[in-house]
């Protein structure tokens, strides 16, 4: 079970507790995990060209095609378009300073890099991208939906292969802490606010992959991972990532 789509909902940085002031963007990530990806990514194209400085719809119009990617069991499906938005989202978010945009838009590339095998360009962007949630968070405390990235951070490294872990340390990525990433996770489920969906569905799949490894705690770690895409596909019903991964993890 992949950790795919990873990365991420967002803020809007450096305005304090932004999420209520972006109704746009929550429409948009609706729309997303409705199942109707078509619609979203007409619906983040129109808001980027409304405002050609912000980053957000572009960052979630690529990811509109992640999850529509995801639903087609394709790695490849509009690699290209996917790359050149996040490429762009980057370059509007350093120009405005927007920390969490740019770690968000990073996120989503170092994901991109990493499905595609160009780990190491992967692990520069993976890193960028920590660096500037810390930024944010050193600003902002309150930024539970940081932890969603940093989460994913953290349980990546520690459950990358050796040789990928070793490079990591050459790097200077460090070695992660799985449970250190499950807890961030579980955090910005519970508590986050425009991330609380993509946090539950990457925790169900960090949860599956624990499964795998811990037969002891598989049943517990399998149950649980279903409870989250159980609540998840009876509030988006016409999601069939989420319908797949309820057929992939019966009860």
């Amino acid at each position: 079970m992949s950790l795919l789509p990873l990365l991420l909902a967002v803020l809007q940085y450096p305005h304090p507790h932004p999420h209520s002031q972006r109704p746009d963007i929550r429409a948009g990530l609706d729309t997303i995990y409705a199942g109707d990806f078509p619609a979203a990514v007409h619906y983040f194209q129109t808001l980027a060209v409304k405002d050609t400085l912000d980053p957000a719809p572009l960052i979630f119009q690529a990811s509109a095609y992640i999850w529509w990617a995801s639903a087609k069991d394709s790695d490849d499906f509009a690699t290209a378009r996917i790359d050149s938005l996040l490429d762009a989202a980057i370059t509007r978010a350093r120009a405005d300073s927007a920390d969490f945009w740019l770690a968000t838009a990073l996120g989503y590339r170092a994901r991109e890099k990493d499905l595609h095998h160009h780990g190491l360009a992967a692990g520069k962007d993976a890193k960028a991208m920590q660096d500037a949630y810390t930024r944010v968070l050193a600003a902002d405390s309150a930024c539970e939906d940081c932890y969603l990235g940093l989460g994913v951070y953290q349980y990546g490294l520690a459950r990358a292969g050796g040789l990928a872990r070793f490079f990591a340390k050459i790097i200077g990525l460090g070695s992660g802490n799985a449970d250190t990433g499950i807890a961030d996770l579980r955090r910005v489920a519970t508590r986050g606010d425009l991330a609380r969906v993509e946090a539950a569905w990457v925790l169900a799949a960090a949860l599956v992959r624990e499964a795998d490894r811990d037969q002891s705690r598989g049943p517990e770690f399998r149950a649980q991972a279903r409870a989250l895409v159980v609540e998840l596909a009876a509030k988006y019903p016409g999601n069939p990532v989420f319908q797949r991964f309820m057929t992939e993890v019966p009860p």
